[in-house]
Parts: structure tokens; C-alpha cells; sequence
């Protein structure tokens, strides 16, 4: 039988264990997040720090106070680049979507080669340089480019359409450039889907549409919205592609702000047009957390 004070010896280095462990747990916690402090000071000096001197700029310059917001929103220039800013990442989201989803099914299902190699001319059309794809969509939209050519010799139209210099052009150009990343947004959830799912919404009774709404696109809606809000948010502030195919008079937000800061020298109402835009994102975010949840809007 252990004498009593073994005992005490005992439970005095139990406790002494006991206690050691919350703070061997502490330590740990921290240094599993030291390997993240580079990239949040890398967040917070090239993302934070500038998104605060630019509302700042926009409510210090030339004076403090709301005005360069007041008089943004006071000229109805400001109104018709911001519907041509929504109307376009809209139209070019609805597009995306419309074709990326049927791809995207066809590399889910397909055999190995040819899933491999659509999926590498996919991923391709991603490597080549954004300016070389927009002058090359300025070619072939051109009134004498491939496409007119084409309709023409085609007997579909007798005289050149007006694919340049205008929305279409822009949301042409747009889609090509914004399909792979809607592609890449749908493979992993599509491949993850069990085809025995739609086998056993078959064995009762529900026909393909009905297996189609009910079934396979509930499933799939997380990486669907997560694709959607991606695509719709990065055409709100896209520059390169609306400048060169879109023209002056079909001028995006983006361009807006760029001429403010350039050409005019507005900094504040520049400032207050890009938070504006800011806003608007977080807004569209925020809806699609709350509707979703996180994981279904990082796409999980």
C-alpha cells in the first residue's frame, strides 16, 4: 500500500500536469497562428491601409464633409455608367453561368481524355496575357474581322453587325474571359455529386426536370452562387476589356474612376465612386453569407 505522503507526491504532480496543460495548449494556439502574420500584414498593407486613405480621400478632399459624394450622385452621368456598370456584370454573370454549367457537367461525366483535354484548353485560354485576348476579340468584332466575314458569306446578314464599340462587344469579350473561372467554380461540385442521388429521385416517380429543380440543383446552388457573385463581382470593376471594346459613350465604372484620378484630377470623387462600389460588393457579399451561409459562399 503506497505510503501517504507517495500519494501527495502524486496528486501534487497531477495537478502540476494538469495545470501545465491549458498553457502547452495556449502555446500551441499560438504558434499555429504565427505562420498567418505575414499574410494578414500583407492584407492589411496592400488591401486595409489603402481602402482607409481612399474613404479618407473621399471625405477630406478638397474639403471635410460628404460633398464629393454629394456631387457624385448629383450628376446623371454618374447614374447611367453605374446602370451600364450593372447591366453589363448582370449580363455577362446570367451568360457565364449558362455556359459554364453545362461544361462543366460535360468534364464531370466525360471520359479521362477528353475531360483532360477540354479542361487544358480551359485552363489555357486563363494563361494567355488579358490585353493579347481583349486585341484579339477587337479583331475578330471588328465590321471587316473573322465574325462579320463569316455571317455574311453565311447569307445570315447583308451587312456587317455593330459587335464593337458597344455593350455587346464588351459582354462578349467579358464572358470569354470570366467562363473558366465559373468552369473551375462547378468541377469540384459537380465531381463530388453521387449519381445514385438521381438514380433513387427516378425509382420515385420524378421526372428529369423535376430531378433536375428539386434535386441536382439544390445540390449544386452553394457553388453555383459562389461562382455567380465572384464573376458579377469582378466584371463591377473591370477596366482592360470595357475601355478597349466598349468606347467612351459605354463607359463602365472602372473607367470612370480612372479617368477621375487621370484626367481630371478629382481624387476625392474618385475616392468616393470606388467606395461606393466597395460598399456595394460587401453588400452583395453579406446577402450571399446570410442566404448560404460562409461556406457556401467560399463555395464549400
Amino acid at each position: 500500500m503506497p505510503a501517504p505522503g507517495a500519494i501527495a507526491v502524486r496528486e501534487a504532480q497531477g495537478t502540476g500536469l494538469a495545470g501545465a496543460r491549458p498553457a502547452r495548449g495556449a502555446r500551441g494556439r499560438g504558434e499555429g497562428f504565427a505562420p498567418a502574420v505575414p499574410a494578414l500584414a500583407l492584407l492589411l498593407c496592400c488591401f486595409a491601409l489603402p481602402v482607409l486613405a481612399l474613404l479618407l480621400r473621399s471625405l477630406l478632399d478638397p474639403r471635410p464633409g460628404l460633398e464629393n459624394y454629394a456631387a457624385l450622385l448629383a450628376t446623371g452621368t454618374y447614374y447611367r455608367v453605374l446602370a451600364n456598370t450593372f447591366l453589363v456584370a448582370g449580363t455577362v454573370t446570367a451568360v457565364t453561368v449558362l455556359l459554364g454549367l453545362p461544361l462543366a457537367w460535360f468534364l464531370a461525366v466525360a471520359p479521362a481524355f477528353w475531360a483532360r483535354l477540354v479542361f487544358g484548353i480551359v485552363v489555357l485560354s486563363m494563361w494567355t496575357n488579358l490585353l493579347a485576348r481583349t486585341y484579339a476579340w477587337m479583331v475578330l468584332l471588328q465590321s471587316t474581322g473573322v465574325i462579320n466575314r463569316a455571317l455574311i458569306a453565311l447569307g445570315l446578314v447583308s451587312a456587317p453587325l455593330p459587335l464593337i464599340d458597344n455593350l455587346t462587344g464588351v459582354t462578349i469579350g467579358m464572358v470569354y474571359i470570366m467562363l473558366p473561372f465559373m468552369v473551375l467554380s462547378l468541377r469540384m461540385p459537380l465531381a463530388a455529386l453521387d449519381r445514385e442521388t438521381f438514380r433513387a429521385a427516378a425509382l420515385c416517380g420524378a421526372s428529369r426536370w423535376q430531378a433536375f429543380w428539386r434535386v441536382f440543383l439544390p445540390l449544386l446552388m452553394p457553388g453555383l452562387a459562389s461562382g455567380a457573385l465572384m464573376i458579377f463581382v469582378m466584371a463591377l470593376g473591370y477596366y482592360i476589356t470595357p475601355s478597349l471594346l466598349g468606347g467612351t459613350s459605354n463607359m463602365m465604372l472602372a473607367e470612370l474612376i480612372a479617368q477621375l484620378v487621370q484626367s481630371l484630377l478629382q481624387w476625392g470623387v474618385a475616392g468616393a465612386a470606388a467606395f461606393v462600389l466597395l460598399a456595394i460588393t460587401l453588400s452583395l457579399y453579406a446577402v450571399q453569407v446570410r442566404l448560404f451561409g460562409v461556406r457556401g459562399a467560399a463555395g464549400g
